[in-house]
């Protein structure tokens, strides 16, 4: 009788080990698809946060270049210089937005 309750008590340990083998097997099977779904949303999101910050960058630089022209513009029409103001004013404008993008670049990345 002795012999009999340990063979089911084995019995039982094999059944419950088989069942935690088994659960671990559908969870590994399934991993794949999962990880694949959450690459996909991943790629997603920092697809979107690239364009995010190719645009920023486009519109700094570009904002400093027109800012310079626009000022370097007014000042000739205030002073009477013909390009001189303007001239100056570009390459400010254009220094201006590489020091911003350099300063996008720059910042470190929350991940």
């Amino acid at each position: 009788m002795t012999d009999d309750k340990s063979a089911r008590g084995e019995d039982e340990a094999l059944k419950a080990r088989l069942e935690k083998l088994s659960a671990a097997l559908d969870a590994t099977k399934q991993a794949p698809t999962r990880r694949f779904a959450e690459a996909a949303s991943n790629d997603a999101s920092g697809q979107g946060s690239a364009m995010n910050l190719g645009f920023r960058v486009l519109t700094e630089f570009v904002a400093g270049v027109i800012a310079g022209c626009l000022i370097g513009y007014l000042l000739d029409l205030w002073l009477g210089t013909s390009p001189v103001a303007l001239i100056v004013f570009i390459f400010l404008g254009t220094a201006t937005g590489f020091w911003n993008v350099y300063r996008i670049a720059m910042k470190p990345t929350g991940r």
